[in-house]
């Protein structure tokens, strides 16, 4: 089933149990999710706790997502439990929820930067960048959904981070790889190559290199990738080590059974290893930044942040328990934002913004048009606007953009909720209902049969 040159390697590499580790390999991948405090505080029934993961559940068997409302509306995000040990990491070198200034560079599909959205805290700053254009919808798509508005999308290069010099706190870099972790899934298994494996080091040491200078003095790097290979883990984290000042962060994992500390010519590392623990293959490294930037001002392109009316501001706090001072007007859309001027000027000129903050509502003329965003967020004042709780099949027909055939006692704006977690907005005109849900989130899945696969919670 594997490639001939992957086992005869990990065979021979120190760390690892080989006969362990393929027998692992050949098994089911665990389910695990982690929820969204913010938005609910019930747990999965029948589900085990991840043990790094406040949050973090596995669950018993894998339930339908795509048809659970509560998937739509942010309760939860399905991810992999290896990958929720960032928790710990962000926990044991810096202060959590600090006002901290956080890159996710690889960010797609959205599982550690919603994680570092949750653990920044609300005063702090999340620039969640993807390079594949294609992929930034769906990163966008899952950090409106999570709701907590403190989230920037970005679509650039590694490259275009040498413009933004000592910003970050903490700069997280999932490296792409040669996803040897994710070798439970056979097309993974079938691009693999050794000639990838040395393709994929030479690209994540031009990443590196492109977002040093982006961290501040004392910032933290995160390293992970999804593979085995020392080559693309320890290997390039010691080669960082000769190109910069750097300190290697040893983590405490001494509360976490299963973890393999790796220890590489003054470099240490962590290795997940499917048979040790219940996850896929990962491995992490941490580095703090010990060298100063020389004295450089980024240089902001002149620009103007365009203020809101009082009425503007007057419907932001009626309907948002967010701060109006963070408020910008983007040509007709109102948009909450974290940060302030300068780094908003800062980012937005280095990169693709796709996503620039949490959208309240579009002015047309004289009417304010509530936003999708709003309807997810979690400051989104209840009660404001009316509200119809749906059960099951009209919540999947509301997701599906069908034809709704429930009845709405109350005319204009309405949201419609799900085990009263907000679903979205709909506009009930009298003669019909609009669905306001957004067309390109649709569920297009064919569900004739009553859904009943689906998370049950306690």
């Amino acid at each position: 089933m594997f490639p001939e040159a992957f086992i005869k390697r990990i065979k021979k590499q120190e760390y690892i149990d080989s006969k362990e580790l393929l027998q692992s390999l050949q098994e089911p991948s665990p389910v695990s999710v982690r929820v969204n405090r913010d938005k609910w505080k019930q747990s999965p029934l029948d589900s085990e706790k991840v043990p790094w993961c406040r949050d973090g559940y596995y669950l018993s068997e894998r339930p339908s997502f795509t048809l659970d409302p509560l998937f739509h509306a942010g309760v939860y995000y399905p991810q992999e439990a290896s990958g929720m040990f960032l928790e710990q990491i962000i926990k044991q070198v810096a202060h959590e929820g600090s006002n901290l200034k956080i890159l996710d560079l690889c960010g797609a599909p959205g599982g550690k930067a919603t994680h570092l959205s949750s653990l920044a805290g609300k005063q702090g700053l999340i620039v969640a960048n993807e390079v594949i254009r294609q992929r930034t919808n769906i990163l966008a798509e899952n950090i409106t959904k999570w709701g907590l508005s403190n989230t920037l999308v970005t679509q650039a290069d590694p490259s275009a981070f040498k413009n933004i010099r000592s910003f970050f706190d903490i700069i997280l870099v999932d490296a792409p790889c040669s996803g040897e972790g994710m070798f439970r899934d056979i097309n993974v298994v079938r691009e693999w190559s050794e000639d990838n494996t040395i393709l994929c080091a030479e690209r994540q040491k031009r990443i590196l290199m492109n977002i040093w200078s982006a961290l501040k003095d004392n910032g933290i790097l995160i390293y992970s990738t999804c593979t085995f290979n020392p080559a693309e883990n320890e290997e390039n984290i010691k080669w960082l080590c000769g190109k910069h000042e750097a300190e290697s962060i040893r983590i405490n994992i001494a509360d976490y059974q299963g973890i393999t500390e790796i220890y590489y010519k003054g470099v240490y590392g962590y290795g997940f290893y499917p048979g040790r623990i219940r996850g896929e293959g990962l491995f992490f490294s941490v580095l703090r930044k010990r060298e100063k930037e020389f004295l450089h001002k980024n240089k902001l392109r002149s620009g103007t942040w365009n203020s809101l009316s009082e009425k503007e501001k007057a419907a932001v706090k009626e309907w948002t328990d967010l701060p109006v001072n963070n408020m910008m007007r983007d040509g007709n859309d109102i948009i909450s934002v974290p940060y302030d001027k300068d780094s908003y000027l800062l980012l937005t000129d280095s990169m693709n913004t796709i996503k620039s903050g949490t959208k309240i509502f579009t002015r047309k003329k004289n009417d304010y048009i509530p936003s999708h965003d709003l309807a997810l967020s979690v400051y989104f004042r209840k009660g404001i606007f009316p509200t119809s709780e749906l059960g099951l099949p009209d919540a999947l027909a509301y997701l599906s953009k069908k034809d709704l055939n429930f009845s709405v006692p109350y005319k204009g704006w309405n949201i419609v909720a799900y085990h009263d977690i907000s679903l979205g907005f709909i506009k009930n005109l009298g003669i019909r209902i609009n669905n306001y849900y957004p067309s390109h989130w649709r569920i297009r899945m064919n569900y004739e049969k009553p859904v009943d696969n689906i998370i049950k919670w306690g």
